[in-house]
């Protein structure tokens, strides 16, 4: 039976489509899940694409953790599902408190579309078990608010229990407090992401094929239960 990976879009959701293909790419079936929806639809994973929810008018992801799809994703994530939050997506975990941190404006005030270089550092969740400690990965980053930020003793507590899932390698686009691009809960099953691994699964549309290895990993994680 193949696996079934739910991709929610928002109104004004950009990458739900590229997040659906690589889904497919990895093996599994992508099962489109709307805003307005209340029902999870007994999906092993759900994945939160990038773009601008709602407009993002207040705050990235502030008022998309208000849809009636999280209703049902907060419980289900506190509950040990699979979560995977791609740059807006990142932004929405963190505004409804299922990860640690926030989200701002990038050092410049610019909006950023480059390719860079990203350092796996925690391999144990189900989004990253494919990778090797430290391996370095090239994938698309494309944001204006993505530098990650948190008071330090959240900071310190990432650090202590491992929680930091990627780092930037090399020079620090965003201005990402200590180089981080992704982290992850305390259980490990929800993971934020700022680069997006969507647009690195092709090598005849992206830089090669380094950000299949989150899709793949989830998929490898279900036949493992």
């Amino acid at each position: 039976m193949t696996a079934r990976v739910g991709v929610i879009t928002f109104p004004g959701s950009l990458d739900d489509a590229d997040a659906a293909r690589a889904v497919a790419r990895a093996g599994a079936e992508p099962v489109p899940l709307w805003h307005g929806d209340r029902d999870l639809r007994g999906l092993a994973a759900v994945i939160l694409p990038g773009g601008f929810s709602y407009g993002d008018y207040l705050r990235c992801g502030a008022i998309a953790r208000f849809a009636p799809v999280m209703g049902e994703l907060v419980p289900a994530a506190r509950a040990g599902l699979p979560v995977l939050g791609i740059c807006n997506g990142f932004q929405i975990l963190c505004e409804a408190h299922l990860l640690p941190g926030a989200l701002t404006r990038n050092a410049g005030l610019r909006f950023i579309d480059r390719v860079v270089r990203v350092r796996i550092e925690d391999t144990r969740t189900p989004w990253t078990a494919d990778y090797a400690q430290d391996q370095e990965i090239s994938v698309v980053l494309k944001s204006g608010e993505g530098a990650y930020v948190a008071d330090p003793a959240t900071l310190a507590r990432l650090a202590a229990a491992g929680q930091v899932v990627a780092r930037y390698a090399g020079a620090n686009p965003n201005g990402s407090v200590g180089d981080i691009a992704g982290v992850r809960n305390e259980a490990g099953n929800v993971v934020g992401l700022m680069p997006h691994p969507e647009h690195a699964i092709d090598a005849l549309t992206g830089p090669g094929t380094d950000g299949l290895g989150f899709f793949t990993s989830v998929l490898r994680a279900m036949v493992d239960q």
